[in-house]
């Protein structure tokens, strides 16, 4: 069940009005949000209705008796097993050849948050849900089950804590309004940018000029940011209608001006949750040159889990190199801080905009020869733009304009929105549903994150 279908929407609008109908009911919420889980899983294959409870069983079992032991070393055994439980999830969703089995969700965002509840345990940062029911509704939360954002399990259990919680008009106002821009950052710029020019190029990149594979390079930065903040957005305010707060998972990525701010605006809980569960596990941090390796080995390991081909391992590799090398730099101005000057701020950004599409390039192309025919084709300087219409340049140039609109206008925007009447409201996602009905003329794709 696509969150773009019809079919989603129906479904939470019933989810929506049975929970807050059962709330008062104490448990009976947690029953309902569970069997929407389980429903939403059902939709992509019965599996799951077996493989889920199983799964989030055997790690609330774990959670508990974690916390329960005082042996060092059956805590970690306890705590290697869920590790291995997860990875083992993803490695057979992802990677299983069985033909009878037909598993077309990876769960690579159910295991990253199952894992936060385990190892959170065992660090000692957060206790153990005080029931399954809290563990189960958290831990498979359906908006956050394609792409993320990834969640601590720890800071979704309280807010199951419904007593004297309602849903404000205004943040009601709110969850449609991230709902309607999600929607229309997939159908009128993700899709289109997709649809038009980049899968061509990124399909047969010898038959463009250089010029316009270098624009459908540009456009695939805006087609993957738009294409995963708007099922971000869809999700958060799907969250929000049940009174449920995910975090942020993008800010303005394409503004960073070194590859580190980068990574703390774009996809904001993985980069959090390798950096919490996976860098700083690391051994050898106190040692000189461990913590530039320790990047690269992470940012490795990112690259591999987007998929086990060279493609992906050369962009992690890109990043990893990249952010130790900033970190480099920067240790060797400790104590040497330069007021920036506006071209000096205008030179890094530009260095960093252009080193993540190389990345891109990588992250994008089916093999390492097609990224390599990419940048061939680019630097043969045949500039022509016969393939690049008036139409798309619009969507591409509106695009990279509305991802620099300050914060501050954005929030002012929601803000306005959920003031005016619900009339006012309506007519706006109406005429939002409108405009997609005559600028998509395909079915939607597939969310790009969603294979992840």
């Amino acid at each position: 069940m696509p969150v773009t279908s019809p079919d989603y929407f129906i479904f939470l609008a019933l989810v929506f009005f049975a929970f807050w109908l059962s709330r008062r009911g104490g448990v009976t919420p947690l029953v309902l949000i569970c069997a929407a889980n389980l429903f939403f899983y059902g939709r992509w294959g019965a599996t799951y209705l077996v493989l889920l409870p199983v799964a989030s069983g055997i790690d609330y079992f774990l959670g508990s008796r974690i916390a329960a032991s005082s042996s060092a070393m059956a805590r970690r055994a306890m705590v290697t097993s869920s590790i291995v439980l997860n990875l083992g999830l993803i490695a057979v969703c992802r990677y299983q050849s069985i033909p009878s089995l037909v598993l077309p969700l990876s769960l690579s965002f159910y295991a990253f948050q199952a894992l936060t509840y385990t190892l959170d345990i065992y660090r000692g940062d957060a206790k153990p849900a005080a029931s399954y029911l809290q563990y189960a509704a958290s831990v498979t939360f359906f908006p956050t089950t394609l792409a993320g954002p990834i969640t601590r399990v720890s800071s979704l259990i309280p807010q199951w804590k419904w007593k004297g919680v309602v849903l404000t008009g205004e943040e009601g106002s709110r969850a449609l309004f991230l709902i309607g821009l999600g929607l229309a950052k997939k159908f009128l710029i993700a899709d289109y940018l997709g649809n038009n020019l980049v899968n061509r190029v990124f399909d047969l990149p010898t038959l463009y000029s250089g010029g316009e594979v270098l624009v459908a390079v540009y456009a695939y930065a805006f087609q993957l940011y738009y294409d995963f903040s708007g099922y971000t957005d869809i999700a958060i305010g799907s969250a929000l209608l049940l009174g449920i707060r995910l975090p942020a998972n993008f800010n303005a990525p394409y503004c960073a001006t070194n590859l580190a701010d980068f990574w703390r605006r774009w996809h904001i809980s993985f980069s959090n949750w390798l950096r919490d569960y996976l860098y700083f596990s690391l051994p050898g941090k106190r040692t000189r040159w461990m913590p530039y390796f320790g990047l690269i080995v992470t940012m490795a390991l990112g690259g591999i889990w987007h998929g086990a081909g060279w493609t992906f391992l050369i962009w992690g590799l890109l990043h990893g190199f990249g952010l130790a090398g900033f970190r480099f730099w920067q240790s060797g101005r400790r104590g040497h801080k330069p007021v920036p000057t506006v071209q000096g701020k205008l030179a890094a950004w530009l260095l960093t905009f252009h080193y993540v599409l190389l990345g891109w390039i990588f992250f994008r192309a089916a093999s390492v020869g097609v990224a390599l025919g990419i940048l061939r084709q680019i630097g043969s300087l045949k500039y022509s733009f016969d393939n690049v219409t008036p139409a798309f340049w619009l969507v591409l140039i509106l695009a990279a304009a509305a991802h620099f609109i300050p914060l501050a206008w954005f929030n002012g925007s929601i803000i306005r929105f959920s003031r005016t009447p619900a009339l006012v409201q309506a007519a706006a996602l109406v005429l939002l549903v409108l405009a997609m009905n005559f600028m998509v003329s395909t079915a939607p794709a597939p969310f790009i994150y969603s294979r992840f």
